[in-house]
């Protein structure tokens, strides 16, 4: 997909996202799109977003399509969470981002990427201790939905 497909389709995609989580007011003073945290299309090199055009740009289909997939899952959890819905048994997607998993993760998968962090990060094996922490808060707040 080339570079101006790839706008187009950015684009849509918060056409889609507004559609979803404001309806129609008319109120975009105090929108906060998910978009703004994932994609831009006004800079190749904009490094403030999770996936840059330029990266975007290098994806095939299928890895394409899992952005959009894990894009669309932060943007429903927004909305749940947005309206005061209860969402129990969907997991953060910025603290499965954290530790490098996918919307969607088993709690199979979330225990054996801590365990796997936890060996890389404990204190005791020379790891740092702050960042050891920051895995703990990050790990309690996935299985406190358990």
């Amino acid at each position: 997909m080339d570079v101006d497909e790839l706008k187009h389709k950015l684009r849509e995609l918060k056409r889609v996202e507004d559609r979803l989580r404001f309806g129609y007011y008319c109120n975009t003073a105090a929108k906060k799109y998910v978009w703004e945290d994932y994609f831009s299309t006004k800079s190749v090199n904009d490094l403030m977003v999770k996936y840059p055009l330029w990266k975007l740009s290098k994806l095939d289909k299928q890895a394409l399509k899992e952005v959009f997939e894990e894009y669309f899952y932060s943007v429903y959890f927004q909305k749940y969470k947005d309206e005061g819905l209860s969402f129990d048994e969907i997991q953060d997607p910025s603290v499965l981002s954290y530790f490098g998993l996918t919307p969607g993760a088993s709690i199979d998968e979330i225990k054996s990427r801590f365990r796997e962090l936890a060996k890389k990060y404990h204190p005791d094996l020379g790891g740092s201790s702050e960042k050891m922490i920051e895995i703990l808060e990050a790990y309690h707040k996935l299985m406190d939905k358990v």
